[in-house]
């Protein structure tokens, strides 16, 4: 039998509705592809590259492509980035250590909100937590237990005192989530502290997954606290301490210290001892503003701008009063972090 054409609005009609139901087989393909497994195309490795398989300096290169290049602390300790391999990741900052890593990237969308993806030692994702504002500090613990991340909600630059941040941490062994650290109880130099301008920003785990250090800013200063993940409270220990960072033997922390006002080179990198309360300028004059990391426990390493706009390259400095100037590691790079065999 043979049927009668379809007049032009039942065209339409039929054609509308094909539509919509490819739309919402898209937008559920989606939706699965993201949350149904945590996987995300910026989140699956290269096949086969794990931590394992390619350790040594972990740090994202140009676009945010996240690289391995070989490296050793013996010797003269450079990364050979001609022989790097690329991960598959896409991250505005990263962070490995233990048996996890951290993605953070900027998430598609109206508003500023980033993606945080929590990865295993194969590099696929564990979880994906979405984020309001713009990536800026990630980190590890030692373990890979716990994770943190930093993001800008206002403003861009830690120069400016027009910002502000929102930090977050993740227990992966329990799932326990903190979007926003600021409902930690603080004490300011010995008193209990509540003020609404109060910012915390580049957390650095100690080795028991509990200890923690971060900056806090309130009122123009900024301070070095100590936290406390079970108990849920921090304590000042030191004024003048930005972008802390934890040395893997847990005796000092490398931070950027404000050496002037204003928002032309501001600050130097400095290493306390946690035990004398001791700080000692490294041999980096120029200002860094980065969470420096450590390579081993008398290297630092960290991110200055590159020649090319937009761009940043990664120095090595030693983390003590040597005489010994900062050295390039490696060009069009940022976010370093060291990745031994075996977590």
């Amino acid at each position: 039998m043979t049927l009668p054409p379809l007049s032009l609005r039942a065209r339409i009609i039929a054609l509308t509705a094909a539509t919509a139901v490819l739309a919402t087989v898209a937008v559920g393909y989606t939706v699965a592809a993201a949350d149904g497994d945590g996987r995300s195309p910026e989140s699956v490795a290269a096949p086969g590259l794990t931590l394992d398989s390619a350790p040594g300096l972990y740090h994202a290169a140009r676009k945010g492509d996240v690289r391995s290049a070989p490296y050793s602390s013996s010797g003269t300790g450079a990364a050979d980035g001609a022989r790097s391999r690329n991960t598959g990741l896409s991250c505005d900052r990263f962070h490995a250590s233990g048996r996890s890593a951290i993605c953070i990237a900027s998430h598609p969308g109206i508003s500023q909100k980033t993606k945080v993806n929590v990865l295993d030692r194969e590099l696929n994702t564990r979880k994906t937590v979405v984020v309001g504002g713009i990536p800026n500090r990630a980190r590890v613990s030692p373990s890979g237990r716990m994770v943190a991340w930093t993001l800008f909600v206002s403003g861009d630059s830690y120069a400016s005192s027009s910002f502000s941040t929102r930090s977050g941490i993740l227990d992966t062994r329990t799932g326990y989530l903190v979007k926003n650290v600021e409902t930690l109880q603080l004490y300011l130099e010995g008193r209990r502290y509540h003020a609404p301008d109060v910012n915390y920003w580049g957390i650095t785990f100690a080795d028991d997954d509990n200890r923690f250090y971060a900056t806090v800013a309130t009122k123009g200063k900024t301070y070095l606290v100590e936290g406390d993940v079970k108990t849920w409270k921090a304590r000042s220990l030191r004024r003048n301490v930005e972008c802390p960072s934890l040395s893997p033997d847990g005796t000092r922390i490398a931070f950027k210290k404000r050496v002037r006002e204003g928002a032309r080179n501001p600050w130097r990198l400095h290493v306390l001892d946690l035990g004398t309360m001791r700080e000692t300028p490294v041999a980096e004059t120029r200002s860094v503003d980065d969470q420096a990391a450590w390579l081993d426990d008398s290297t630092l390493a960290y991110a200055l701008p590159g020649r090319a706009k937009g761009t940043s390259d990664i120095w090595t400095v030693p983390a003590d009063a040597s005489a010994t100037g900062p050295s390039l590691l490696l060009s069009d790079a940022s976010s370093p972090s060291m990745v031994v065999a075996g977590g």
